[in-house]
Formats: C-alpha cells, structure tokens, sequence
C-alpha cells in the first residue's frame, strides 16, 4: 500500500500533515488496480510544472503495476479554456482519477463536478479551488497542497529583515482568481505590515515572466526608491531580475519569488534574487496521486492534505 511518506527535510518535502476538514473525501466503492489516473497542470512553459510532470512520471514508472498515468498541461496560464478541454477528454478517456492544479480557482469547477458525476476521483493540488464555488455547488474537494500565505510570508520575513522600516516595496501577484495568487499576496501584506514597510503598489503579471519584466519596468520607473519586488511565483521573479539589471538598479532592489525552481537558484548565488520557496514541485503531483490511489481503494484518507514549504537563500543552497 502506497503511503503519503516523508522525505528528507531540504531535499524533498516532508511528510504532509493531516489538516482537519468537516468536509469528507470523495466516496468510491473500493476497488483494485491497475487504475487509471490523469494529471492536468497548468502551464508546461513554467519550470515549476514542467518538475511536476518528471515527479509524476517517475513515481508511476516506480509504480506501474499499480496505476498508468495520463500527464497533460497548458501552453500559458490563462488558457482556462484548454484545461477544461483536457479534463473533458480525460473522463471521456475513462480515467479512475483526475489530480488537477486548476488555472482558475472558480471556472475549473463545473467540468470537476461533471467528472465527478462520472465518477472520476477528483484531487485538487497546487491551487485551491474556490470554498464559496465548491459550497455553491454541494461539493468537497480535497486539497492536496502547501499553505501559500505562510510561504509567502516565510520569504517576505527573510527579506524584512535586510530592510529598514517604512523600505517601499511592491507585490507582483498571480492571476487574480487564482486561490494560491491570492493567497500569497496575503502572506506578503502580513509581513509588509507587521515589517512596517511601505507598499507603494500591487500588480498584476499574471505569473508570466515576459509580463513581470514589463510590469516591474513599469514600477521602477514610477519609483526609483523602490527596495523590493515581491514576486508571487519564480518565474515572474525571474523577469523582475532582468528588469532590475536593465534599469541599472542592480543590488538596489532585492527581489523574492515562490516556487524553487532551479533557474532561480545561480540568481540567488549570484545576490540578484534573495530567496524563494520551495513547495516541492517533484512531490506535490505525487501526493495527489497517492491519495487518489487511496480513495480508489476504499481507504480512510483525510479532506486536506497540508505539503511543506521550505525557504531557499545563498545559505541554504551553499550547505547542500
């Protein structure tokens, strides 16, 4: 039997801790293997899902007797439409279970209800589906995933450290219906508060790095006193850290993101990016995967799955 095991802290995640829920998981009549079991991402353009995918494919090769796997993701992060497409096709397909990270918190829904009605497991990882549109529509949906705002604000601590009070900062956010976008951002005011820094502006980049690039051009023009840029995920991090060296304000403005991907981690060497998180990309499809393998056998399993969040700075990357 496949359990949600733990791994070796700073390399893997941890073994995710049961959250309480009044809300159960989904129902199925237990069944045996081999299952089926479909993994729909958002953008493959992004290293982060790209990682996912690998951990994916690499648990189910170790696995194969137990379950095949059908590995799908966008091209961009708004292309909700597509995704809904893919998860259409995947119940057509007759999938035991989708694992799902929705490019929309709220517009996913309806087809996971569908595949639900169908039958199909469904598991919700990386970004949160929407509670008032789950309860909207009689679901629970279990959520297999990190606490975004307390790794949002794990980075954002790091950072308040190296600023003085009332430092002006600014936020580049996710998509704006995105559960986890949301939820970082939240985690960056806690510590903007708490830090006493001054926020001059939050804005939209849509977790792309080209729009991140073009969006804190924008702002270090607007504000040339600017300290910091805190990046909702790693790849608008990135395209902050090529508009910092463009402007000249390299060393100026100190630049965090979310996420761990590897392209980040020469740039923290380096001192152009401070830090980032780590949700463990190679994981959090796993988990999900093993917690739909065990509702598909019948097995208790709780609604919520909480995954670890490790922060990632010069320190942590010189001691591997």
């Amino acid at each position: 039997m496949l359990a949600l095991a733990a791994c070796s802290p700073g390399n893997k995640a941890e073994a995710p801790a049961d959250a309480q829920s009044p809300a159960a998981a989904p129902a199925k009549s237990a069944k045996t293997g081999p299952f089926k079991i479909a993994l729909v991402m958002k953008s493959l353009a992004n290293e982060f899902f790209l990682t996912m995918e690998n951990g994916a494919k690499a648990h189910q090769q170790a696995n194969a007797d137990q379950y095949t796997l059908l590995a799908n993701g966008i091209k961009d992060e708004q292309d909700v439409a597509r995704q809904i497409d893919l998860v259409e096709q995947m119940v057509a397909q007759g999938v035991d279970a989708l694992v799902i990270a929705p490019a929309d918190s709220k517009a996913l829904v309806r087809v996971c209800k569908q595949a639900m009605d169908a039958g199909v497991v469904v598991i919700n990882i990386d970004n949160k589906f929407d509670g008032d549109v789950l309860k909207e529509r009689g679901l629970s949906i279990p959520f297999v995933g990190p606490d975004n705002r307390k790794g949002a604000k794990l980075a954002a601590d790091y950072l308040a450290k190296t600023l003085p009070a009332g430092a002006p900062v600014a936020i580049l956010e996710g998509i704006p219906s995105a559960f986890n976008g949301i939820q970082r951002r939240l985690g960056f005011n806690d510590t903007v508060q708490e830090a006493g820094l001054t926020l001059v502006t939050s804005q939209v980049a849509n977790w792309e790095m080209e729009k991140a690039n073009q969006v804190a051009a924008s702002i270090l023009t607007e504000h040339p006193s600017l300290k910091a840029l805190l990046c909702a995920n790693d790849s608008m991090a990135l395209g902050a850290a090529a508009a910092v060296r463009a402007g000249g304000r390299a060393g100026q403005v100190a630049i965090i993101g979310y996420d761990g991907i590897s392209a980040v981690q020469q740039l923290i060497l380096d001192g152009q990016i401070l830090c980032t998180v780590d949700q463990h990309a190679d994981q959090l499809a796993v988990f999900g995967i093993e917690f739909a393998l065990q509702v598909l056998r019948g097995e208790a399993a709780p609604a919520d799955i909480e995954t670890a969040v490790d922060l990632v700075t010069a320190e942590t990357l010189a001691a591997k």
